[in-house]
């Protein structure tokens, strides 16, 4: 029962991640929301959460090797969340977000140039600076990076090793 509830909630955590840049992608491209920097770099943490539980969720024979995915995914999106706090408290307040981590790290990657339509840094923090519902994307992001840590977090707990078979059964 509880590998059932691991898989489903893996399965949950790689399509909101998917869902989340696909969102981004649709607000950029078709309402012309330029990303910035550390817009796109979340992008970045969104899919390589979607990557690893995906792994997890390929790997549920193996019981540690789930659960090092789902601490990966954990790890990850307290990664995202540390992102989107200092978009939203730091860089979003910066007229430029160049030299900051995350444009160093796009820029580091080659990912910008690659794939310019998903990981193209097209605007400053301040002007990619929007509301969504009147709430602020990377807040969205923030909570969304919140719900993906809790349910990581509890994949990881739940998985456990299986015990041995003959286990506390010798004298």
């Amino acid at each position: 029962m509880k590998t059932v509830l691991v898989d489903r909630l893996l399965a949950f955590i790689a399509m909101a991640s998917l869902g989340a840049v696909a969102i981004a992608l649709v607000s950029q491209h078709v309402f012309d929301m330029q990303p910035c920097a550390w817009c796109v770099f979340q992008r970045l943490i969104y899919l390589a959460i979607a990557v690893f539980a995906v792994l997890g969720l390929v790997l549920r024979r193996a019981a540690g090797a789930q659960k090092a995915c789902a601490g990966v995914v954990a790890l990850l999106a307290v990664a995202g969340v540390a992102a989107a706090v200092y978009q939203h408290n730091v860089a979003s307040q910066l007229m430029s977000c160049a030299q900051t981590f995350a444009d160093r790290f796009m820029s580091a990657s080659g990912l910008d140039e690659a794939v310019p339509q998903v990981f193209g840094i097209y605007a400053t923090c301040a002007d990619a600076a929007v509301d969504l519902l009147g709430v602020r994307y990377e807040l969205w992001s923030l909570l969304l990076f919140v719900i993906l840590a809790v349910a990581a977090g509890a994949a990881f707990l739940l998985r456990q090793r299986p015990r041995p078979l003959f286990a506390g059964n010798t004298p």
